[in-house]
Parts: C-alpha cells; structure tokens; sequence
C-alpha cells in the first residue's frame, strides 16, 4: 500500500508541480502583465513623504 501510494504521489505530484511551474512563467511572462510587474519593481524608488496622506 505504501509503496502505491508513494510511486503515485513522485508520478502525479512531479506533473502537479511541472504544471504549476508552467503557468507561473506563462503568468510573469505574459505581454499583458508587464505593466504591472514594471511598476512594482519601481515602487521602492518612489519618493514619497509618508506625512503627504
């Protein structure tokens, strides 16, 4: 039984985390995304007074 469900888990979950892996680089490089990701690479260097809410 161990060895069932230990040969299922390494088979399915290695897919699982391809796949997961996949849609994250399809996700971070989608054309549509890089907006998003340029400003928040940016928002450390904006210099904005806190006092100025």
């Amino acid at each position: 039984m161990y060895e069932t469900l230990s040969s299922f888990a390494q088979t399915w979950g290695l897919g699982f985390f391809v796949l997961m892996f996949l849609v994250a680089v399809v996700y971070a490089l989608w054309p549509s995304n890089g907006e998003k990701f340029r400003a928040a690479a940016h928002q450390p260097l904006i210099d904005k007074d806190p006092s100025d809410d």
